[in-house]
């Protein structure tokens, strides 16, 4: 019995120690495990970035353009990313609200990780036999997002869990959100829920709809993919049904909300909606870029305050897009408009082409050759043209400076002026007729040619005429003396509508020059002026000289004769100066008008300066002068 005892008790003694051993065992290789798997943790988290970078890291954000206003986005000037900062209470709670139940149900109940969601996607994979689902919270996709990148490997993944641990231990859900929505990527270059709204809908996201946020919220999964630009929109739309499911699944919304908005037909922004003034942007791109240069605008968030009057810029467009076309049947197959309040110099509208977004060329041209018509070239500020008889009033003011009148004395008749560029220069009126003595107001209000010249050889001078114009604005007229004749009278040298609408301005301000601006004033991200454009005006007309052209060229009277009594220069209801031009073969034809408010001016022809039918700038010009003057004057008063 003793013997018996002492054998179970061995035998106990031998399992315990076989027991004990096989614990020893295990807990070594528990322990060896743990700790191989602390030094692959430390060794893959070595050289990762401190979370607490979101809070140092520069975040380069694009230079806007905006109009006067400052309410309406005209362009912006970004590198690779496109993106604008806003604060989480500016997002509307149901865009939120989207996301989070798409992305992150339980945001704001796990720890940074969601245990429940990566087994339930690694469920779905399993079942599906590839990996389809994601179980990355809203801290992951940021870690992933701004550190790391997208490879599918064990040392990415590990990285990403430590960054996003320490993450959520050091900041609130609500500072994680904001960034997120700051940070995370929506295609077309856009990164930020901001630059995505912007881009896709051409509003602030604090201004979307639900069905819009959904849309967004959809897109975050699979920006590229997605893009509803692409191939791929009705999944997209689909995705963003499912979108709007989440949202009642997690009672954010009811189903009946669900179902109206998965009906409602959503309209995206057409690309060439984000640039609004096209050939305007482009010149204060232009400047921006000399003196900021490009890498300094893509990344410093500068907010740009433009000249621009985007009531007015809508409205020119439309006007001269439409002119164009009827302009067409008289093998005019261009436009171009520039409006500036003459007081300060603001460039309030900018029309370069009939249409910057025309996606061809007529008559198969090759650009820069012979086209009648190239949308992007900016006739107004980069083309140089003849102005025909708009060039007048620079010489007659000329000889209004030196002490002849209104009522001095030319004579209208077939006049021979000598030689000239090798050929004998006598010129015609535009009806073939002679007047014989005639008034200098008459020989401005009607555009009499002959006369004109007269006034320009024996009571101007050529050279003094110049140097008016020049001292006017006129930028272009640069070659030797010797190049221009008589003929500068009539449009002889050329010029750029831009410099035209200015110089006139100064018959506008009675004599004040102010020189043409576009920019108003330059902020940087932080709100700070950089900049802010300070001009003066400068008198290089007297008053009265100038009140002289200003009653000439107004004067509907006078120039019924040549004109008609209810031209496109006529206005019942307002007194408007105004003057029209021609140049030799009607390859040009202009119509350049103002009051003390306001300078329009109108350039009509073809890009590559083949003539149009033999129509004069009143019949080509005039009409969109005319329209786009008469709904300005009734904004003026209103």
């Amino acid at each position: 019995m003793a013997k018996k005892i002492s054998f179970k008790k061995t035998h106990i003694k031998n399992n315990f120690q076989k027991i004990y051993s096989l614990v020893r065992i295990l807990f070594f290789i528990s322990l060896v495990g743990i700790t191989g798997f602390l030094c692959l943790f430390v060794w893959y988290a070595r050289d990762l970035p401190r979370p607490e970078k979101f809070t140092e890291r520069q975040i380069f954000q694009s230079t806007k353009i905006y109009d006067r206003t400052g309410e309406v986005l005209l362009y912006e000037i970004y590198g690779e990313e496109k993106r604008e900062i806003i604060s989480l209470n500016t997002i509307p709670e149901y865009l939120k609200e989207a996301v989070i139940a798409v992305e992150d149900a339980n945001f704001y109940s796990h720890f940074g990780i969601d245990l429940k969601a990566i087994l339930r996607a690694l469920l779905a994979d399993l079942k599906l036999g590839k990996p389809v689902q994601g179980g990355s919270t809203i801290p992951q996709q940021l870690i992933r997002s701004t550190f790391l990148t997208n490879e599918k490997t064990l040392k990415r993944k590990i990285r990403e869990i430590i960054l996003t641990l320490e993450l959520s231990r050091r900041y609130s859900k609500d500072q994680i959100l904001e960034w997120y929505f700051n940070q995370i990527p929506f295609g077309s270059n856009s990164y930020g829920i901001e630059a995505a709204s912007r881009i896709f809908f051409s509003k602030s996201c604090k201004d979307l709809d639900l069905v819009e946020a959904t849309t967004l919220a959809a897109l975050i999964r699979a920006p590229s993919l997605l893009s509803p630009y692409g191939e791929n929109k009705e999944e997209l739309l689909a995705r963003k049904d499912y979108v709007l499911t989440r949202m009642v699944e997690e009672g954010f919304i009811n189903q009946e909300t669900a179902e109206e908005n998965k009906k409602i037909e959503i309209k995206f922004s057409k690309k060439q909606q984000l640039i609004k003034a096209p050939h305007f942007v482009m010149e204060v791109q232009k400047y921006l870029i000399q003196k900021y240069g490009e890498e300094f605008l893509k990344k410093r968030g500068l907010k740009v305050y433009t000249s621009l009057d985007w009531d007015l810029q809508e409205m020119a467009e439309i006007i001269v897009k439409e002119g164009a076309e009827l302009n067409k049947n008289y093998r005019a197959y261009n436009a171009s408009l520039v409006a500036i309040d003459p007081n300060s110099g603001q460039v309030l509208a900018m029309v370069g082409s009939k249409n910057y977004w025309a996606d061809s060329y007529p008559e198969n041209c090759i650009p820069g050759e012979n086209c009648l018509f190239e949308p992007e070239f900016n006739v107004a500020a980069l083309g140089n043209r003849q102005p025909g008889s708009a060039f007048k009033p620079f010489v007659y003011v000329t000889a209004f400076k030196k002490g002849y009148s209104d009522k001095t004395i030319v004579i209208d008749e077939e006049t021979n002026f000598g030689i000239w560029g090798g050929e004998v220069y006598i010129p015609q009126n535009y009806d073939g007729r002679f007047r014989g003595p005639v008034t200098l107001r008459q020989a401005l209000a009607q555009s009499l040619n002959v006369p004109s010249v007269k006034v320009l050889v024996n009571l101007a001078d050529i050279k003094d005429s110049i140097e008016t114009a020049k001292e006017l604005g006129i930028t272009t007229l640069d070659k030797p003396l010797s190049f221009y004749g008589p003929s500068l009278v009539l449009g002889g040298g050329e010029v750029k509508l831009l410099d035209m609408v200015s110089a006139y301005g100064v018959f506008a301000t009675q004599g004040l020059k102010i020189s043409p601006t576009t920019i108003l004033e330059i902020k940087d991200s932080q709100g700070n002026i950089i900049e802010k454009t300070k001009k003066t005006q400068k008198r290089v007309l007297e008053k009265q000289t100038a009140s002289l052209i200003n009653d000439i060229l107004s004067d509907n009277k006078t120039r019924t004769p040549m004109f008609g009594s209810r031209s496109w220069l006529y206005f019942e209801d307002h007194q408007v100066s105004a003057k029209t031009g021609t140049t030799q073969d009607f390859r040009d034809g202009w119509t350049i008008g103002y009051t003390p408010k306001i300078v329009v001016g109108v350039w009509v022809g073809n890009n590559n300066n083949s003539p149009m039918y033999k129509k004069p700038g009143v019949t080509v010009a005039g009409p969109i002068w005319h329209q786009f003057m008469e709904k300005t004057l009734l904004k003026l008063e209103n």
